[in-house]
């Protein structure tokens, strides 16, 4: 190699040793009679030493390469005078005795710094310079640890990785699909993987029971903070288990994983059923880091002639402590929050329960005081507390009251960062109705298994029938969701009917997997876990995006390569496809 050692290596028993160092030059200093580089790589920073008194011509030309120039240098590493303990070479320096510029630099558009000056869209568009700063440089770290614990974890317990293909056939459950033309078939299209679902149910009509994948899946929809087109995640799949199996299984890995690399005990995953969860949280992905469960106050104010009340299907509230003094503004503040259109409600009821044990409301014309004590009695209020209570249809306002919990859990500083809450979530339905389309949807997708006890309910209440469901939910983040499938082909061709589907469709469409419970399908469930979020809630951020190493933006581009982008019309022609606008 061009290099005897890294940059982050040498410390004081290297002492006397002769050494070639390759790298960037983070930064120089030039104080007349000495020069100094600081030269970095992958592994961390070593500072150079250029004396004018013993080597002139070496230390004028050490003053000329600037940041980011690749460099080789040779020298005898040397205690330092001046010790830096933030690096871990701090305690060295070395003596060049020879410098080779490998490559020079333009000037950086922002700076390869820790807390840097350039902005995301800069960052994005140069994102080989932005990966050279630390931060990112320990996220795909730790996302390299967690993947690597991740498969020994797997094989420990006798799972075997299997791949599975990336050009599919495009299905019409789900979300979008991104297709690829065929040259050879033209006017077919492959698709590229929602998730290889129906490829790891056949792998165990196969007959490997234990399979898993950290695969890359691709989605076209609408992107967020937590979402890519493309995304990576822990697929499982297991026969022969019931759910109770598969959520002891992962409740084992998400331990052993926050042990081996957060060095910490997550402590029990808690358990909740989906209407639990939207009856007391509003979300059926809850943080529980904190309290301000919901109380129904329905049975308290019917009949109050307060008609905001007496018109809603809901009325609900929480209580959040502490929070008695807040003044006009503030609470104006809460209201102008609830009422944004991505929250959607139409206002906000406050009490105010005073130290002094008085009420003051916003409603104080339509309740006395001694409905309100009854208001704070449901709620297990305390003096100094503020009653929050929204009222109308009941999806809406739970969803809506969900969104301000989180944000008075935000304001108060009750999610802590180093604190966490894993959390599974059953029983979801099975379907949901989809007024557009006048038809019922797969709540997780078309081959989750209802409940048994259920099954009798599938033709005459078919939205009353709950799923083998479940979600890991970690802090409010949905880590991940899985379920038990349908192994018997009669039951999976109801549940296509139940979807819409005719014979004919449904045997167009997954025929090959209809066919394969044919021939000795055994019971089967699995889960598939969001490795970019496990990732990002390791790392302690909000976003994925700084977890993967050539993200795309919100708008699903790629601003460094300039992708998606438009293709020759020879292209186009070679696949049959006509020109857009054309």
């Amino acid at each position: 190699m061009l290099r005897t050692h890294t940059c982050g290596e040498l410390n004081i028993d290297n002492t006397g040793q002769d050494v070639t160092l390759t790298g960037w030059v983070q930064k120089s200093r030039d104080l007349g009679g000495m020069t100094f580089i600081d030269l970095r790589d992958r592994y961390g920073i070593t500072q150079l030493v250029f004396n004018m008194d013993t080597d002139p011509d070496l230390c004028e030309q050490a003053r000329k390469p600037g940041r980011e120039f690749v460099l080789s240098v040779s020298g005898k590493v040397t205690e330092r005078s001046n010790k830096n303990k933030k690096l871990s070479t701090g305690d060295i320096e070395i003596i060049v005795n020879t410098l080779k510029v490998l490559n020079p630099s333009k000037t950086p558009p922002f700076t390869i710094e820790d807390e840097t000056d350039g902005g995301e869209e800069i960052r994005m568009k140069y994102r080989y310079l932005d990966l050279r700063r630390n931060p990112l440089k320990k996220n795909l770290e730790l996302r390299h640890k967690l993947a690597l614990k991740t498969r020994n974890y797997m094989d420990s317990i006798d799972f075997i990785e299997i791949e599975t293909p990336f050009l599919i056939k495009s299905t019409p459950e789900g979300a979008r699909d991104f297709v690829v033309p065929s040259r050879m078939h033209q006017g077919t299209f492959y698709a590229l993987p929602q998730s290889p679902q129906t490829f790891k149910q056949l792998l165990m009509v196969a007959g490997y029971d234990k399979y898993f994948q950290i695969v890359r899946c691709f989605r076209d929809e609408d992107l967020r903070a937590d979402r890519q087109p493309e995304f990576t995640q822990i697929d499982c799949e297991m026969s022969f288990v019931t759910e109770d199996d598969v959520l002891a299984i992962f409740e084992g890995l998400i331990t052993y994983l926050f042990k081996e690399i957060k060095g910490m005990e997550i402590g029990g995953f808690a358990r909740m059923t989906f209407d639990d969860a939207m009856k007391y949280y509003g979300s059926d992905k809850p943080d529980l880091r904190f309290g301000m469960q919901f109380v129904e106050l329905n049975a308290l104010v019917k009949d109050s002639g307060f008609k905001v009340f007496e018109d809603a299907e809901l009325v609900v509230g929480i209580s959040v402590p502490g929070c008695a003094g807040y003044s006009r503004k503030q609470l104006d503040q809460l209201v102008d929050f609830v009422k944004k259109p991505q929250i959607g409600a139409k206002g906000l009821i406050y009490v105010k329960y005073n130290e002094d044990g008085s009420f003051k409301s916003s409603v104080d014309k339509f309740f006395d005081q001694q409905a309100f004590q009854k208001w704070t009695e449901a709620f297990n209020a305390k003096p100094g507390d503020l009653l929050l209570v929204m009222a109308g249809l009941t999806d809406n306002t739970r969803k809506a009251m969900g969104t301000l919990r989180l944000e008075m859990g935000n304001r108060l500083d009750l999610c802590d960062p180093n604190v966490f809450k894993p959390l599974w979530v059953v029983d979801f339905p099975l379907l949901e109705w989809n007024d557009e389309a006048r038809r019922f949807h797969a709540m997780h997708h078309p081959f989750t298994s209802p409940k048994q006890e259920d099954i009798h309910l599938l033709e005459p209440h078919p939205g009353k029938v709950r799923a083998n469901a479940y979600d890991m939910v970690i802090n409010g983040v949905e880590i991940g969701g899985g379920s038990i499938r349908i192994h018997d082909k009669e039951l999976q061709k109801k549940m296509f009917a139940l979807l819409g589907f005719t014979e004919e469709q449904a045997q167009q469409q997954f025929g090959f997997l209809m066919n394969a419970f044919e021939y000795g399908a055994p019971p089967h469930g699995g889960i598939a876990l969001g490795f970019d979020r496990l990732a990002a809630l390791f790392g302690g951020s909000d976003t994925i995006r700084d977890f993967i190493a050539f993200p795309k933006n919100n708008a699903g581009q790629d601003v460094m390569i300039d992708s998606p982008s438009v293709i020759s019309e020879e292209q186009l022609k070679e696949l049959g496809i006509g020109m857009v606008g054309g």
